[in-house]
């Protein structure tokens, strides 16, 4: 693997060469990377290039969670070349971690790098209301189909000064909500001398004047603690949404993941965190078609997101990633049958959705303005603190601006 610093091994001339332009795959924790590494190249003297314009440089920063995620990685890597003639592709992210040398054959890529070679912190977040912030990164996990761990490795924390640092330069920035992010959320902490949590450093970011919202990115069911359960109760600034993975409804299939928890841990936890916070919105993710599901195990998951009445369903067909446990599974399932039960489970998602947020006409509530909305002149999209989308018309401009209104059936979007 060629790695190298990028920003400081670039000796180029010119005044396209100087220009570059940044590709994004995945999750938020990417998102942040990018933004770290965007900061590094314009302290060097690089500017981003403007739309429709030739950058002499490509950043593209890749995703390997699934099979579709890879492809698509080498696809944007193509077409940054293709449509930057000329231009030296950077390629880094997960891919590369255990694909360097297929990358560094593509066409084009001028540089394979590896992440660690980025650890700056960001000041801004360009193109966002919404600040992300990543405070952890790495898994120790072990699901037996995620290969996250291979390219990420443990579980590392970031210092806890570090991070109340890096939230106070975005507020005087400016953002109004931090959304805190990793690769396993609820893991902050466990590793740190003096070990901390996540609700410790929560309450530390609390105290910054000017921070009106912070948000979790994601968090597993096992390490929503009553601990954390209390501060949602209790807290002004901690959002009542939280995004924790199922993967799937039914105990046989959980154990074959193995995923940490029952179908009964799970269900008890939902109903716990509506019985304390009763306004909370829960949004989750489920793989569908593991090996060997039958269709008595997927009626399970449907059957739990019915019982857990999610705001928001991510559903994702099961990917084979070389390396991990599930390989050596045998029972894998007609693309046929995946896709009718992805439908399936898609239509109840929505379902459930519009069920759910039909609790919140009439309310007067606070949205984060965040965008206008294309197409539509004088009109706002933002979130409710328990991520409800809401679509607003004003004369006003409402963007990073949290106003309270009375949400009415035309104002919810999906």
């Amino acid at each position: 693997m060629k790695t190298v610093n990028p920003s400081t091994t670039l000796r180029i001339n010119g005044e396209r060469s100087r220009t570059i332009r940044f590709y994004t795959l995945g999750c938020k924790v990417n998102q942040y990377d990018t933004q770290s590494i965007r900061e590094r190249f314009l302290r060097q003297g690089f500017r981003e290039a403007s739309n429709g314009a030739k950058a002499g440089v490509c950043l593209v920063n890749t995703c390997t969670v699934t099979q579709g995620a890879d492809q698509k990685s080498r696809n944007i890597i193509r077409r940054s070349f293709r449509e930057n003639p000329g231009a030296k592709v950077i390629v880094t992210g997960c891919l590369v971690n255990r694909d360097h040398a297929a990358i560094a054959a593509i066409k084009g890529v001028a540089f394979v790098i590896g992440k660690e070679f980025f650890p700056d912190g960001i000041t801004g977040f360009s193109g966002r209301t919404r600040a992300f912030l990543k405070i952890q990164d790495g898994c120790d996990n072990a699901c037996s189909y995620c290969k996250v761990p291979l390219v990420r490795g443990r579980s590392r924390s970031r210092n806890i000064c570090d991070v109340v640092g890096e939230a106070r330069a975005l507020i005087k920035k400016g953002y109004k909500e931090i959304v805190l992010t990793g690769i396993c959320l609820g893991a902050y902490g466990k590793d740190l001398s003096p070990r901390t949590s996540l609700t410790k450093l929560i309450g530390e970011l609390e105290r910054i004047e000017g921070l009106l919202r912070i948000r979790l990115s994601s968090i597993e069911a096992g390490d929503v603690s009553g601990e954390l359960i209390r501060k949602l109760a209790g807290s002004s600034k901690l959002c009542r949404h939280l995004h924790i993975p199922i993967q799937s409804g039914d105990d046989l299939i959980l154990k074959n993941m193995r995923r940490r928890y029952t179908r009964r841990y799970y269900l008890n936890l939902i109903n716990l965190l509506r019985r304390k916070v009763p306004a909370i919105s829960i949004t989750t993710d489920v793989i569908v078609g593991f090996p060997g599901e039958g269709e008595e195990n997927f009626k399970n998951t449907l059957d739990l997101v019915k019982r857990i009445q999610p705001l928001k369903v991510h559903v994702f067909p099961y990917s084979r990633r070389e390396g991990v446990l599930s390989c050596e599974y045998a029972i894998e399932l007609p693309a046929s049958v995946i896709n009718a039960r992805i439908e399936r489970l898609t239509k109840l998602g929505i379902s459930l959705a519009k069920r759910f947020k039909r609790r919140f006409l009439r309310r007067s509530m606070p949205v984060l303005f965040e965008t206008r909305v294309k197409n539509s002149p004088g009109s706002w999209e933002g979130y409710t603190d328990n991520y409800i989308k809401v679509r607003f018309k004003s004369k006003a401009g409402l963007k990073n601006r949290i106003t309270r209104v009375i949400l009415l059936d035309n104002l919810l979007t999906l």
